[in-house]
């Protein structure tokens, strides 16, 4: 288990700044992530490599010439923020476009979805490739909805071999989902991984077995089998992989045997023995293949097989020379020439100013108490979330929520205090929720509670319709952006019961305060029910029977917030209405 630590919380940022200062020669860090130090001397397209902490060397001890331009780096297991995607992207671009890569998770796709319109919007040329080589995750009739594990490292290394060696925006994209479509993965875990500062690892399995199917974020195997021999277990993970050989598929191939994060370079080196065997038995000769850690689940017990069939052009960039802190292929430095310009840019942002009425400014104060109220709520019942979420997913739900809520919290004071009003204080509480929460759950929590903030206002405290406007709005934006619909075991099945309760009953002229309350019952019991529910969204879809009565975390989560919200928003509105009809 991880025992270096100081705040849990903080841990993945303290390991970005140790890692950043050790390679302060290739890379610098920047809100966000880490870039090249230099920058290139003609402008290039920035192949920009993303996801949570946990991975390393994935993401940025794969920042350097030959590979990526830049990392955006989240929370343990948490996707990065939008902020945290734009940030990095400005602090690389260099005049070419960028390209985000990553795994195929929900958080992911939203908050580099987000970035990249706001660079578009801004005339900067972005693109995103999504990685989906793990096979167990889904079938090859969905092969669209498979999560990205172990091929990432492959496809990174052939979009920045591509953007090194000066292609453009389409042509580096195109490669990588060449790269992508010819890249298939199977791992199998041994023992799960544990969160700094956790008592007991996110998974285990009885003595004697191993889970085949794992994912990257600490989720367990697919399928519970006993433990086999090397030679046993080398024949499984190349039958699985050879099974999905691509069509028309050359017989070269590039070879990833890759370590989750305490499985010893030895075993792995004795379970090579047993794969490359049978790999050139079936005909194919092995291209620079990979023994060791590349893409890790922090001291997940465990191993994959990451085979891409190659071609001419993508055998030409696996084996292009690379130069960064984690991997070293040739002499890189030698074959890019100049190193460029050292950049200090850090792509930040200007602090905003706020405008607003005294009277919003006054219902403003009760949004930053809903908001205290729901972090001491959310702080009381992470070890349960957490639990919740280990069920069939990465047991990063409770923490997620905390570094969520914290930051929304202090972003919401910071905004009262500069004049803000309730619309700009629950838009920047929003932000700053997303920021620090990253997932899919942060992006999703930020995203409405802006839409919340931006409906309400800043020129009065809201009527009883304007409020129950606003939790339209909110929970508009989460469906707009999270695809989810009521049965799909997601926050949905206790969001839209309290929407539809709360607006149906202020239109009745149900006193404000009661409706919501009788509303946030509603919702608490429909997330119980979730219990019963299959999940058909996010991470918990490939553990689905695993969740099968536990309640959806996410759920869970907003039911209890909605519970203790409720008596801020509505007591200022309340009082609003009986002050106008005096």
């Amino acid at each position: 288990m991880t025992k270096i630590f100081n705040d849990p919380s903080e841990f993945a940022e303290e390991a970005l700044a140790g890692f950043c200062d050790v390679h302060s020669d290739l890379v610098r860090q920047v809100p966000g992530g880490a870039v090249r130090r230099y920058r290139p001397a003609q402008p290039k397209v920035a192949v920009l490599a993303g996801g949570g902490s946990g991975h390393y060397p994935a993401f940025a001890g794969l920042v350097g010439a030959g590979f990526a331009d830049g990392a955006v780096v989240g929370n343990i297991f948490t996707s990065p923020s939008a902020q945290q995607a734009y940030s990095v992207a400005k602090a690389a671009e260099s005049g070419a476009g960028v390209v985000f890569t990553y795994g195929n998770y929900a958080g992911d796709v939203m908050n580099f979805g987000m970035a990249s319109e706001r660079l578009a919007a801004e005339g900067i040329a972005v693109e995103n490739v999504l990685v989906t080589d793990d096979i167990a995750s889904a079938p090859p009739s969905e092969s669209a909805k498979r999560r990205g594990i172990a091929g990432d490292f492959t496809v990174f290394k052939v979009m920045g071999a591509a953007a090194d060696n000066g292609a453009d925006l389409a042509e580096v994209v195109r490669l990588g989902r060449k790269a992508n479509d010819l890249t298939r993965t199977i791992g199998s875990a041994f023992a799960g991984c544990t969160f700094p500062g956790a008592d007991s690892p996110l998974f285990t399995l009885p003595e004697g077995q191993t889970g085949l199917g794992l994912g990257i974020h600490g989720e367990p195997g697919l399928h519970d089998t006993d433990l086999p021999s090397a030679k046993d277990l080398g024949q499984e993970l190349v039958s699985r992989v050879l099974s999905e050989t691509p069509p028309h598929a050359g017989k070269r191939i590039a070879v990833i045997l890759n370590g989750l994060g305490s499985t010893k370079h030895e075993e792995l080196f004795v379970l090579w023995g047993a794969v490359a065997p049978l790999l050139r038995a079936a005909g194919y000769t092995l291209v620079m293949p990979e023994v060791g850690e590349l893409v890790t689940s922090l001291d997940m017990a465990g191993v994959s097989l990451t085979v891409t069939w190659l071609d001419e052009e993508l055998e030409r960039l696996w084996v292009a020379p690379a130069e960064t802190p984690a991997y070293r292929r040739g002499n890189a430095a030698l074959e890019s020439g100049t190193r460029g310009v050292e950049e200090t840019s850090d792509g930040g942002a200007a602090a905003a100013s706020f405008v607003a009425t005294d009277a919003s400014r006054e219902y403003a104060a009760a949004c930053v108490a809903a908001i205290d109220a729901a972090r001491s709520s959310l702080h009381d019942a992470e070890e349960r979330l957490g639990r919740m979420d280990a069920i069939a997913g990465d047991g990063d739900h409770g923490r997620g929520m905390v570094r969520g809520v914290d930051a929304a919290a202090a972003a919401a004071s910071d905004a009262l205090a500069g004049g803000a009003g309730a619309g700009d204080v629950l838009a920047a509480a929003g932000d700053a929720w997303a920021d620090k929460a990253g997932g899919t759950s942060g992006v999703l929590w930020g995203a409405a509670l802006r839409a919340f903030g931006e409906t309400l206002g800043n020129s009065s405290a809201p009527e009883p319709g304007a409020l129950a406007a606003a939790v339209t709005a909110f929970a508009d934006r989460i469906i707009q952006l999270g695809k989810a619909e009521t049965g799909d075991k997601t926050m949905v099945d206790a969001l839209l019961p309290f929407a539809s309760a709360f607006s149906r009953a202020v239109a009745e002229g149900v006193e404000t305060g009661r409706a919501w309350q009788e509303a946030a019952q509603e919702s608490a019991a429909a997330a119980e029910a979730t219990a019963d529910l299959l999940p058909l969204k996010g991470r918990a879809r490939p553990l689905a029977e695993k969740s099968l009565g536990t309640p959806d975390p996410g759920a869970t989560s907003l039911a209890m917030v909605f519970a203790v919200v409720g008596p801020h928003f509505t007591r200022a509105t309340a009082a609003t209405v009986q002050a106008s009809a005096k």
